[in-house]
Protein backbone atom coordinates (compact mmCIF):
# COMPACT_ATOMS: atom_id res chain seq x y z
CA UNK A 1 0.00 0.00 0.00
CA UNK A 2 1.21 3.91 -1.00
CA UNK A 3 1.92 5.72 2.18
CA UNK A 4 2.83 9.29 2.59
CA UNK A 5 2.77 11.39 5.81
CA UNK A 6 -0.21 13.27 4.91
CA UNK A 7 -3.15 12.66 2.61
CA UNK A 8 -5.02 15.64 1.47
CA UNK A 9 -8.46 14.66 0.07
CA UNK A 10 -9.34 17.70 -2.26
CA UNK A 11 -6.68 19.57 -4.43
CA UNK A 12 -9.18 22.76 -4.09
CA UNK A 13 -8.52 26.07 -2.72
CA UNK A 14 -7.75 25.04 0.93
CA UNK A 15 -5.72 21.37 -0.64
CA UNK A 16 -3.48 23.30 -2.62
CA UNK A 17 -2.07 25.92 0.26
CA UNK A 18 -1.99 23.03 2.40
CA UNK A 19 -0.15 20.31 0.07
CA UNK A 20 2.75 23.53 -0.13
CA UNK A 21 2.97 24.28 3.38
CA UNK A 22 3.44 20.71 5.03
CA UNK A 23 6.52 20.15 2.36
CA UNK A 24 7.82 23.40 2.63
CA UNK A 25 10.17 22.64 4.84
CA UNK A 26 11.17 19.26 2.83
CA UNK A 27 10.77 17.31 5.73
CA UNK A 28 7.20 15.37 5.09
CA UNK A 29 5.32 13.75 2.34
CA UNK A 30 1.63 14.40 0.71
CA UNK A 31 -0.34 12.72 -1.39
CA UNK A 32 -2.86 15.12 -2.68
CA UNK A 33 -6.29 13.47 -4.10
CA UNK A 34 -8.50 15.16 -6.68
CA UNK A 35 -11.75 13.95 -7.87
CA UNK A 36 -11.71 16.18 -11.04
CA UNK A 37 -8.95 16.30 -13.75
CA UNK A 38 -6.59 19.36 -14.73
CA UNK A 39 -6.89 23.26 -14.56
CA UNK A 40 -5.13 23.59 -17.91
CA UNK A 41 -7.56 25.15 -19.49
CA UNK A 42 -8.12 28.49 -21.46
CA UNK A 43 -11.61 29.21 -20.17
CA UNK A 44 -9.92 28.64 -16.30
CA UNK A 45 -7.22 30.67 -16.69
CA UNK A 46 -8.64 33.52 -18.34
CA UNK A 47 -10.17 35.50 -15.73
CA UNK A 48 -13.42 36.67 -17.24
CA UNK A 49 -13.91 32.62 -18.68
CA UNK A 50 -15.33 31.40 -15.69
CA UNK A 51 -18.79 32.06 -17.35
CA UNK A 52 -18.22 28.87 -19.41
CA UNK A 53 -17.45 26.59 -16.81
CA UNK A 54 -20.72 27.78 -14.71
CA UNK A 55 -22.48 24.37 -16.54
CA UNK A 56 -19.21 22.32 -17.35
CA UNK A 57 -19.59 18.67 -16.04
CA UNK A 58 -15.61 18.23 -16.57
CA UNK A 59 -14.60 20.87 -13.78
CA UNK A 60 -17.77 21.36 -11.91
CA UNK A 61 -19.61 19.06 -9.64
CA UNK A 62 -23.00 20.79 -10.77
CA UNK A 63 -24.97 20.25 -7.51
CA UNK A 64 -28.68 21.00 -7.08
CA UNK A 65 -30.36 21.62 -3.82
CA UNK A 66 -33.81 19.55 -2.66
CA UNK A 67 -36.70 21.72 -3.21
CA UNK A 68 -36.77 25.05 -0.51
CA UNK A 69 -39.95 26.33 0.93
CA UNK A 70 -38.57 29.64 1.22
CA UNK A 71 -37.51 30.11 -2.09
CA UNK A 72 -41.75 29.06 -3.41
CA UNK A 73 -40.21 25.28 -3.49
CA UNK A 74 -37.45 26.04 -5.91
CA UNK A 75 -34.37 24.00 -6.01
CA UNK A 76 -30.77 26.07 -6.16
CA UNK A 77 -28.26 25.07 -8.65
CA UNK A 78 -24.90 25.16 -6.35
CA UNK A 79 -21.98 25.05 -9.33
CA UNK A 80 -19.08 23.74 -7.41
CA UNK A 81 -15.08 23.28 -9.05
CA UNK A 82 -14.25 19.89 -9.73
CA UNK A 83 -10.89 20.38 -10.61
CA UNK A 84 -7.56 21.43 -9.77
CA UNK A 85 -7.93 24.23 -7.56
CA UNK A 86 -11.58 23.18 -6.82
CA UNK A 87 -14.18 26.69 -6.51
CA UNK A 88 -11.13 28.86 -6.67
CA UNK A 89 -10.15 27.62 -10.46
CA UNK A 90 -13.97 28.56 -11.39
CA UNK A 91 -15.40 31.30 -9.37
CA UNK A 92 -15.15 35.48 -9.73
CA UNK A 93 -12.08 35.75 -8.25
CA UNK A 94 -13.40 38.36 -5.87
CA UNK A 95 -10.71 38.47 -3.00
CA UNK A 96 -12.41 39.57 0.51
CA UNK A 97 -11.83 38.79 3.82
CA UNK A 98 -14.63 39.43 6.09
CA UNK A 99 -15.43 42.58 8.42
CA UNK A 100 -12.98 41.83 11.45
CA UNK A 101 -16.09 41.49 13.81
CA UNK A 102 -16.68 38.15 12.26
CA UNK A 103 -13.78 36.44 13.41
CA UNK A 104 -14.15 38.09 16.58
CA UNK A 105 -17.12 36.27 16.97
CA UNK A 106 -15.68 33.38 16.09
CA UNK A 107 -13.18 33.44 19.04
CA UNK A 108 -16.27 34.83 21.34
CA UNK A 109 -17.69 31.44 20.49
CA UNK A 110 -15.01 29.32 22.25
CA UNK A 111 -12.82 29.02 19.67
CA UNK A 112 -9.13 30.17 21.36
CA UNK A 113 -7.16 31.64 18.68
CA UNK A 114 -9.39 32.50 15.92
CA UNK A 115 -10.28 36.51 16.56
CA UNK A 116 -9.20 39.10 14.17
CA UNK A 117 -6.12 39.60 15.71
CA UNK A 118 -4.67 35.74 15.63
CA UNK A 119 -5.98 35.58 12.22
CA UNK A 120 -4.90 38.94 10.34
CA UNK A 121 -1.31 36.96 10.44
CA UNK A 122 -2.27 34.35 7.92
CA UNK A 123 -4.30 36.60 5.83
CA UNK A 124 -1.25 38.99 5.10
CA UNK A 125 1.55 36.18 4.81
CA UNK A 126 -0.71 34.55 1.85
CA UNK A 127 -0.59 38.07 -0.05
CA UNK A 128 1.48 39.43 -2.58
CA UNK A 129 -0.71 42.44 -2.90
CA UNK A 130 -0.91 45.31 -5.20
CA UNK A 131 -0.59 47.34 -2.35
CA UNK A 132 2.48 46.14 -0.62
CA UNK A 133 3.44 45.68 2.52
CA UNK A 134 2.00 46.92 5.22
CA UNK A 135 0.44 46.47 8.76
CA UNK A 136 -2.71 44.97 6.72
CA UNK A 137 -1.30 43.66 3.39
CA UNK A 138 1.83 41.18 2.83
CA UNK A 139 4.07 40.92 -0.49
CA UNK A 140 6.03 37.86 -1.47
CA UNK A 141 3.49 35.68 -0.78
CA UNK A 142 1.87 33.09 -2.44
CA UNK A 143 -1.57 34.45 -4.04
CA UNK A 144 -1.90 37.58 -6.03
CA UNK A 145 -3.77 40.41 -5.24
CA UNK A 146 -4.78 42.81 -7.78
CA UNK A 147 -6.02 46.35 -7.19
CA UNK A 148 -7.63 47.21 -10.30
CA UNK A 149 -9.90 50.36 -9.58
CA UNK A 150 -7.73 52.29 -11.95
CA UNK A 151 -9.62 50.16 -14.88
CA UNK A 152 -12.89 49.72 -13.57
CA UNK A 153 -15.60 50.49 -16.13
CA UNK A 154 -16.25 54.07 -15.77
CA UNK A 155 -20.04 53.50 -14.98
CA UNK A 156 -18.46 52.11 -11.04
CA UNK A 157 -18.25 55.74 -9.80
CA UNK A 158 -21.60 56.53 -10.57
CA UNK A 159 -22.76 53.99 -8.60
CA UNK A 160 -19.90 55.15 -5.57
CA UNK A 161 -21.08 58.68 -6.04
CA UNK A 162 -24.55 57.83 -5.73
CA UNK A 163 -24.42 55.35 -2.18
CA UNK A 164 -22.07 58.77 -0.99
CA UNK A 165 -24.77 60.66 -1.76
CA UNK A 166 -27.25 58.40 0.76
CA UNK A 167 -24.28 58.51 3.28
CA UNK A 168 -22.08 55.31 2.72
CA UNK A 169 -18.39 56.05 2.93
CA UNK A 170 -16.20 55.16 0.21
CA UNK A 171 -13.30 53.09 1.00
CA UNK A 172 -10.22 52.54 -1.26
CA UNK A 173 -9.85 48.77 0.32
CA UNK A 174 -12.25 46.56 1.18
CA UNK A 175 -9.35 44.31 3.05
CA UNK A 176 -7.42 47.48 4.81
CA UNK A 177 -8.38 49.58 7.98
CA UNK A 178 -11.71 50.70 6.36
CA UNK A 179 -13.02 47.52 4.95
CA UNK A 180 -16.25 48.99 5.46
CA UNK A 181 -18.25 51.38 2.90
CA UNK A 182 -18.46 50.93 -1.15
CA UNK A 183 -15.27 50.83 -3.88
CA UNK A 184 -13.91 49.00 -6.27
CA UNK A 185 -13.49 45.00 -5.30
CA UNK A 186 -9.69 43.82 -5.25
CA UNK A 187 -9.20 40.10 -7.05
CA UNK A 188 -6.93 36.85 -7.44
CA UNK A 189 -4.94 37.36 -10.88
CA UNK A 190 -1.40 38.11 -11.81
CA UNK A 191 -0.08 39.08 -14.96
CA UNK A 192 -3.87 39.00 -16.41
CA UNK A 193 -4.12 35.19 -15.64
CA UNK A 194 -6.32 33.88 -12.78
CA UNK A 195 -4.37 33.49 -9.22
CA UNK A 196 -6.23 30.78 -7.95
CA UNK A 197 -4.53 28.11 -5.47
CA UNK A 198 -3.12 25.86 -7.86
CA UNK A 199 -1.46 28.21 -9.77
CA UNK A 200 -0.08 30.48 -6.59
CA UNK A 201 0.41 27.25 -4.15
CA UNK A 202 0.25 23.88 -5.42
CA UNK A 203 2.61 24.36 -8.49
CA UNK A 204 5.72 25.29 -6.92
CA UNK A 205 5.21 22.46 -4.51
CA UNK A 206 4.93 20.02 -7.24
CA UNK A 207 7.94 21.80 -8.68
CA UNK A 208 9.66 21.49 -5.52
CA UNK A 209 8.78 18.03 -4.64
CA UNK A 210 7.69 16.32 -1.35
CA UNK A 211 3.93 16.43 -3.03
CA UNK A 212 1.97 14.18 -5.09
CA UNK A 213 -0.88 15.15 -7.09
CA UNK A 214 -3.38 12.18 -8.33
CA UNK A 215 -6.76 13.51 -10.65
CA UNK A 216 -9.61 11.56 -11.20
CA UNK A 217 -9.01 10.05 -7.71
CA UNK A 218 -12.45 10.21 -6.07
CA UNK A 219 -11.69 9.14 -1.88
CA UNK A 220 -15.04 7.07 -1.24
CA UNK A 221 -14.00 6.24 2.66
CA UNK A 222 -11.67 7.50 5.55
CA UNK A 223 -10.15 4.47 6.43
CA UNK A 224 -9.73 4.01 10.63
CA UNK A 225 -7.60 1.69 12.82
CA UNK A 226 -10.28 1.52 15.99
CA UNK A 227 -10.92 5.87 16.02
CA UNK A 228 -7.45 6.32 14.75
CA UNK A 229 -7.77 7.45 10.75
CA UNK A 230 -5.33 5.69 9.34
CA UNK A 231 -5.45 6.33 5.20
CA UNK A 232 -7.65 6.80 2.71
CA UNK A 233 -10.02 4.58 0.18
CA UNK A 234 -10.41 6.23 -3.02
CA UNK A 235 -11.71 5.15 -6.68
CA UNK A 236 -9.27 5.97 -10.01
CA UNK A 237 -9.25 4.48 -13.48
CA UNK A 238 -12.61 2.26 -12.25
CA UNK A 239 -10.73 0.93 -9.54
CA UNK A 240 -10.91 0.86 -5.52
CA UNK A 241 -6.99 2.11 -3.99
CA UNK A 242 -5.65 2.61 -0.55
CA UNK A 243 -3.32 4.63 0.76
CA UNK A 244 -1.95 5.16 4.00
CA UNK A 245 -1.21 8.48 6.15
CA UNK A 246 1.74 7.98 8.51
CA UNK A 247 0.81 10.86 10.31
CA UNK A 248 -2.91 12.71 9.57
CA UNK A 249 -5.53 12.44 6.87
CA UNK A 250 -7.12 16.04 6.50
CA UNK A 251 -10.19 16.97 4.63
CA UNK A 252 -9.96 19.37 2.13
CA UNK A 253 -13.04 19.10 0.02
CA UNK A 254 -15.54 21.87 1.17
CA UNK A 255 -18.68 22.83 2.40
CA UNK A 256 -20.03 19.87 0.53
CA UNK A 257 -17.69 17.02 -0.13
CA UNK A 258 -16.18 17.04 3.26
CA UNK A 259 -19.08 16.24 5.24
CA UNK A 260 -20.56 14.07 3.16
CA UNK A 261 -17.44 12.12 3.03
CA UNK A 262 -17.23 11.87 7.07
CA UNK A 263 -20.48 10.49 7.05
CA UNK A 264 -19.75 7.67 4.57
CA UNK A 265 -16.76 6.84 6.72
CA UNK A 266 -19.07 6.47 9.67
CA UNK A 267 -18.64 9.99 11.59
CA UNK A 268 -22.38 11.35 11.38
CA UNK A 269 -25.50 11.24 13.21
CA UNK A 270 -25.18 7.71 13.86
CA UNK A 271 -29.40 6.62 13.73
CA UNK A 272 -29.02 7.81 9.86
CA UNK A 273 -26.10 5.86 9.13
CA UNK A 274 -27.28 2.39 10.70
CA UNK A 275 -30.46 2.97 8.57
CA UNK A 276 -28.12 3.61 5.11
CA UNK A 277 -25.73 0.50 6.55
CA UNK A 278 -23.16 2.65 7.21
CA UNK A 279 -21.54 1.56 10.35
CA UNK A 280 -20.98 4.24 12.14
CA UNK A 281 -17.40 5.08 14.01
CA UNK A 282 -18.62 7.71 16.23
CA UNK A 283 -22.09 9.62 16.56
CA UNK A 284 -21.34 12.94 15.25
CA UNK A 285 -24.56 14.40 14.55
CA UNK A 286 -23.33 17.75 13.47
CA UNK A 287 -21.85 16.58 10.32
CA UNK A 288 -23.74 18.21 7.78
CA UNK A 289 -25.65 20.56 10.37
CA UNK A 290 -25.07 24.48 9.92
CA UNK A 291 -25.14 24.80 6.73
CA UNK A 292 -24.89 28.27 5.67
CA UNK A 293 -24.87 29.95 2.19
CA UNK A 294 -25.15 34.23 1.04
CA UNK A 295 -28.82 34.50 -1.08
CA UNK A 296 -28.63 37.45 -3.20
CA UNK A 297 -31.17 38.99 -5.92
CA UNK A 298 -30.32 40.59 -9.17
CA UNK A 299 -32.08 44.19 -10.37
CA UNK A 300 -30.97 44.87 -13.98
CA UNK A 301 -31.13 48.39 -15.16
CA UNK A 302 -30.91 49.87 -18.94
CA UNK A 303 -29.16 52.85 -19.74
CA UNK A 304 -28.35 55.84 -22.08
CA UNK A 305 -24.35 55.66 -21.66
CA UNK A 306 -22.10 52.48 -22.69
CA UNK A 307 -21.52 49.53 -20.48
CA UNK A 308 -19.59 46.18 -20.82
CA UNK A 309 -22.16 44.79 -23.02
CA UNK A 310 -21.38 47.26 -25.75
CA UNK A 311 -17.70 46.06 -25.09
CA UNK A 312 -17.99 42.78 -25.13
CA UNK A 313 -21.45 42.22 -27.17
CA UNK A 314 -20.63 42.90 -31.12
CA UNK A 315 -18.52 40.76 -32.98
CA UNK A 316 -15.92 43.51 -33.35
CA UNK A 317 -15.52 44.04 -29.68
CA UNK A 318 -14.95 40.86 -28.31
CA UNK A 319 -11.89 40.95 -31.38
CA UNK A 320 -10.71 43.98 -29.99
CA UNK A 321 -10.90 42.48 -26.13
CA UNK A 322 -9.40 39.46 -27.29
CA UNK A 323 -6.27 41.03 -28.95
CA UNK A 324 -5.90 43.97 -26.13
CA UNK A 325 -5.72 40.52 -23.86
CA UNK A 326 -3.21 38.82 -26.37
CA UNK A 327 -0.96 41.78 -26.32
CA UNK A 328 -0.38 42.79 -22.36
CA UNK A 329 -3.01 40.34 -20.79
CA UNK A 330 -5.46 43.59 -20.11
CA UNK A 331 -8.33 44.85 -21.28
CA UNK A 332 -11.89 43.60 -19.96
CA UNK A 333 -10.73 40.01 -20.33
CA UNK A 334 -8.77 39.82 -17.83
CA UNK A 335 -10.95 40.93 -15.09
CA UNK A 336 -13.99 39.94 -12.85
CA UNK A 337 -17.72 41.75 -14.43
CA UNK A 338 -18.30 41.78 -10.36
CA UNK A 339 -16.38 45.63 -10.40
CA UNK A 340 -18.09 47.52 -7.86
CA UNK A 341 -19.83 47.07 -4.68
CA UNK A 342 -19.35 47.35 -1.06
CA UNK A 343 -20.11 46.44 2.98
CA UNK A 344 -22.97 48.63 4.33
CA UNK A 345 -25.92 49.30 7.39
CA UNK A 346 -28.98 49.23 6.05
CA UNK A 347 -29.67 52.17 8.35
CA UNK A 348 -28.11 53.58 11.52
CA UNK A 349 -29.43 50.68 13.87
CA UNK A 350 -27.63 48.45 12.60
CA UNK A 351 -24.57 47.63 15.22
CA UNK A 352 -22.63 46.89 12.34
CA UNK A 353 -22.03 46.30 8.23
CA UNK A 354 -25.40 43.30 7.32
CA UNK A 355 -25.42 43.82 3.58
CA UNK A 356 -23.12 43.20 1.04
CA UNK A 357 -23.71 44.93 -3.00
CA UNK A 358 -22.40 44.01 -6.24
CA UNK A 359 -22.43 46.35 -9.00
CA UNK A 360 -21.64 44.79 -12.47
CA UNK A 361 -21.38 47.21 -15.40
CA UNK A 362 -22.93 44.30 -17.78
CA UNK A 363 -26.33 42.34 -18.17
CA UNK A 364 -28.07 38.98 -18.93
CA UNK A 365 -31.26 38.83 -19.35
CA UNK A 366 -32.37 37.39 -22.72
CA UNK A 367 -30.89 34.29 -22.08
CA UNK A 368 -31.63 31.97 -19.62
CA UNK A 369 -28.92 30.92 -16.30
CA UNK A 370 -28.08 27.87 -18.38
CA UNK A 371 -27.06 29.85 -21.59
CA UNK A 372 -25.10 32.59 -19.91
CA UNK A 373 -21.92 33.19 -21.35
CA UNK A 374 -20.06 35.85 -20.59
CA UNK A 375 -19.23 37.13 -23.65
CA UNK A 376 -22.61 36.97 -24.88
CA UNK A 377 -24.20 39.97 -22.59
CA UNK A 378 -27.44 41.21 -23.71
CA UNK A 379 -27.41 43.53 -27.16
CA UNK A 380 -28.51 46.58 -25.26
CA UNK A 381 -26.28 48.75 -22.80
CA UNK A 382 -27.25 47.69 -18.72
CA UNK A 383 -26.09 47.15 -15.44
CA UNK A 384 -26.99 44.96 -12.62
CA UNK A 385 -26.97 45.47 -9.03
CA UNK A 386 -27.01 43.01 -6.49
CA UNK A 387 -27.68 42.37 -2.92
CA UNK A 388 -26.93 39.89 0.25
CA UNK A 389 -27.36 39.79 3.59
CA UNK A 390 -24.18 39.28 5.10
CA UNK A 391 -25.13 37.41 8.08
CA UNK A 392 -28.01 35.01 7.54
CA UNK A 393 -29.63 33.41 10.46
CA UNK A 394 -31.27 30.45 8.42
CA UNK A 395 -29.42 26.82 8.49
CA UNK A 396 -29.50 24.19 6.29
CA UNK A 397 -28.13 20.52 6.61
CA UNK A 398 -26.22 18.12 4.17
CA UNK A 399 -26.97 14.36 4.43
CA UNK A 400 -26.05 11.26 2.20
CA UNK A 401 -28.75 9.63 1.15
CA UNK A 402 -26.70 6.22 0.14
CA UNK A 403 -23.57 4.37 0.65
CA UNK A 404 -22.68 4.77 -2.53
CA UNK A 405 -20.14 7.79 -2.41
CA UNK A 406 -21.01 8.26 -6.20
CA UNK A 407 -24.49 9.52 -5.39
CA UNK A 408 -24.72 13.03 -4.51
CA UNK A 409 -26.28 14.43 -1.05
CA UNK A 410 -29.25 16.06 -0.38
CA UNK A 411 -28.83 19.64 0.28
CA UNK A 412 -31.35 21.78 1.92
CA UNK A 413 -30.08 24.92 2.57
CA UNK A 414 -33.52 26.65 4.05
CA UNK A 415 -33.14 29.92 2.56
CA UNK A 416 -35.60 32.82 4.33
CA UNK A 417 -36.01 30.88 7.34
CA UNK A 418 -36.29 32.88 9.98
CA UNK A 419 -37.77 36.71 10.62
CA UNK A 420 -34.47 37.91 10.43
CA UNK A 421 -33.72 36.80 6.68
CA UNK A 422 -36.92 37.97 5.69
CA UNK A 423 -36.34 41.49 7.83
CA UNK A 424 -32.95 41.86 5.96
CA UNK A 425 -34.57 40.62 2.39
CA UNK A 426 -37.24 43.24 2.76
CA UNK A 427 -34.32 46.36 4.13
CA UNK A 428 -31.71 45.25 0.81
CA UNK A 429 -34.76 45.63 -1.60
CA UNK A 430 -35.38 49.21 0.04
CA UNK A 431 -31.62 50.64 -0.02
CA UNK A 432 -31.01 48.79 -3.87
CA UNK A 433 -34.06 50.79 -5.40
CA UNK A 434 -32.71 54.19 -2.92
CA UNK A 435 -29.20 53.27 -4.59
CA UNK A 436 -30.55 53.24 -8.22
CA UNK A 437 -32.92 56.68 -7.70
CA UNK A 438 -29.77 58.64 -6.34
CA UNK A 439 -27.80 61.07 -8.77
CA UNK A 440 -25.66 60.26 -10.74
CA UNK A 441 -26.56 56.30 -11.35
CA UNK A 442 -30.35 57.15 -11.68
CA UNK A 443 -29.55 60.16 -14.49
CA UNK A 444 -28.29 57.44 -16.49
CA UNK A 445 -30.96 54.84 -15.89
CA UNK A 446 -33.54 54.54 -18.90
CA UNK A 447 -35.49 51.93 -17.48
CA UNK A 448 -35.77 49.12 -14.63
CA UNK A 449 -35.49 45.86 -17.10
CA UNK A 450 -36.41 43.48 -13.80
CA UNK A 451 -38.21 43.20 -11.90
CA UNK A 452 -39.59 46.46 -13.69
CA UNK A 453 -40.76 49.52 -12.03
CA UNK A 454 -44.33 47.95 -11.85
CA UNK A 455 -43.90 46.15 -9.30
CA UNK A 456 -44.40 48.37 -6.06
CA UNK A 457 -45.05 47.05 -2.37
CA UNK A 458 -43.19 45.14 0.33
CA UNK A 459 -45.22 41.98 -0.44
CA UNK A 460 -44.76 41.75 -3.96
CA UNK A 461 -40.84 42.51 -3.79
CA UNK A 462 -40.29 39.91 -1.61
CA UNK A 463 -42.45 37.47 -3.80
CA UNK A 464 -40.28 38.49 -6.49
CA UNK A 465 -36.99 37.82 -3.71
CA UNK A 466 -38.46 34.62 -3.23
CA UNK A 467 -38.92 33.91 -6.97
CA UNK A 468 -35.72 35.15 -8.21
CA UNK A 469 -33.22 35.12 -5.14
CA UNK A 470 -29.82 32.38 -5.64
CA UNK A 471 -27.42 31.40 -4.03
CA UNK A 472 -23.98 33.71 -3.98
CA UNK A 473 -21.82 30.09 -4.03
CA UNK A 474 -20.89 30.78 -0.15
CA UNK A 475 -21.66 27.42 1.43
CA UNK A 476 -20.32 27.29 4.70
CA UNK A 477 -19.90 25.63 8.25
CA UNK A 478 -20.89 21.72 7.82
CA UNK A 479 -18.00 21.03 9.91
CA UNK A 480 -18.27 23.78 11.79
CA UNK A 481 -15.54 24.24 14.48
CA UNK A 482 -16.41 24.47 18.16
CA UNK A 483 -15.23 23.47 21.43
CA UNK A 484 -18.53 20.76 22.12
CA UNK A 485 -18.34 17.73 20.24
CA UNK A 486 -22.33 17.49 20.67
CA UNK A 487 -22.94 20.98 18.40
CA UNK A 488 -19.60 20.78 16.38
CA UNK A 489 -17.13 18.68 14.30
CA UNK A 490 -13.99 20.13 14.80
CA UNK A 491 -12.02 21.82 17.09
CA UNK A 492 -10.37 24.91 17.64
CA UNK A 493 -7.31 22.93 15.68
CA UNK A 494 -9.18 21.53 13.17
CA UNK A 495 -9.38 18.07 14.85
CA UNK A 496 -12.38 15.83 14.35
CA UNK A 497 -14.15 15.49 17.45
CA UNK A 498 -14.04 11.90 18.54
CA UNK A 499 -11.56 10.42 16.57
CA UNK A 500 -7.93 10.72 16.14
CA UNK A 501 -5.44 11.88 13.34
CA UNK A 502 -8.29 13.39 11.24
CA UNK A 503 -9.01 16.73 10.47
CA UNK A 504 -10.80 18.95 8.47
CA UNK A 505 -9.66 22.39 6.68
CA UNK A 506 -11.56 24.34 4.44
CA UNK A 507 -14.28 26.64 4.69
CA UNK A 508 -17.14 23.52 6.17
CA UNK A 509 -15.42 24.86 9.53
CA UNK A 510 -16.31 28.12 9.45
CA UNK A 511 -18.42 28.53 13.14
CA UNK A 512 -20.78 31.36 11.11
CA UNK A 513 -20.28 32.44 7.66
CA UNK A 514 -18.08 36.01 6.95
CA UNK A 515 -19.56 39.21 5.83
CA UNK A 516 -18.62 38.68 1.82
CA UNK A 517 -17.02 36.52 -0.63
CA UNK A 518 -15.66 33.47 1.13
CA UNK A 519 -12.56 32.00 -1.01
CA UNK A 520 -9.77 34.40 0.95
CA UNK A 521 -11.27 33.33 4.66
CA UNK A 522 -10.34 29.95 3.10
CA UNK A 523 -7.27 30.38 2.32
CA UNK A 524 -6.60 32.09 5.72
CA UNK A 525 -8.39 28.64 7.01
CA UNK A 526 -5.48 26.63 5.49
CA UNK A 527 -2.48 28.63 5.81
CA UNK A 528 -3.42 28.61 10.01
CA UNK A 529 -4.75 25.14 9.72
CA UNK A 530 -0.98 24.26 8.12
CA UNK A 531 0.83 26.09 10.60
CA UNK A 532 -0.92 24.20 13.62
CA UNK A 533 -0.66 20.64 11.92
CA UNK A 534 3.33 21.50 12.08
CA UNK A 535 3.25 22.32 15.42
CA UNK A 536 1.53 19.60 16.85
CA UNK A 537 3.67 17.43 14.49
CA UNK A 538 6.95 18.94 16.29
CA UNK A 539 5.64 18.59 19.54
CA UNK A 540 5.00 14.89 18.83
CA UNK A 541 8.33 14.25 17.73
CA UNK A 542 9.97 16.36 20.92
CA UNK A 543 7.62 14.09 23.50
CA UNK A 544 9.27 11.19 21.40
CA UNK A 545 12.82 12.15 21.32
CA UNK A 546 12.48 12.49 25.26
Amino acid sequence: MDEFDYVIVGAGTAGCVLANRLTEDGEATVLLLEAGGSDRTIWIQLPIGYGRTFFDPRVNWMYETAPVPGLGGRSSYWPRGKVVGGSGSVNAMVHVRGQPQDFDGWRERGNVGWGWDDVLPYFIRAEDHDHGASDWHGVGGPQHVTDFSARAHPLCQRFIAAAQTLGMPFTSDFNGPDCEGVGIFQINTRKGRRASTANEYLRPALRRGGVELRTKAQATRVLFTGKRATGVEYRRGGQAKEVRARREVILAGGAINSPQLLQLSGIGDARRLNGLGIAPVIDAPSVGCNLQDHLAVSYFYKTSVPTLNDELGPLWGKFKAGLHYLLNRGGPLSLSVNQGGGFVRSGPEQQRVNLQFYFSPVSYTQTPLSERRLLNPDPFSAFLLSFNACHPTSRGELHVTSPDPLCYPAIQPNYLSTDHDLAEARMGICLLRELTQAAPLAEIITEELVPGCQMQGDEALLQDFRQRADTVYHPTSTCMMGPDPATSVVDARLRVHGVEALRVVDASIFPTITSGNTNAPTVMVAEKGAAMIIADARARSEQLAV
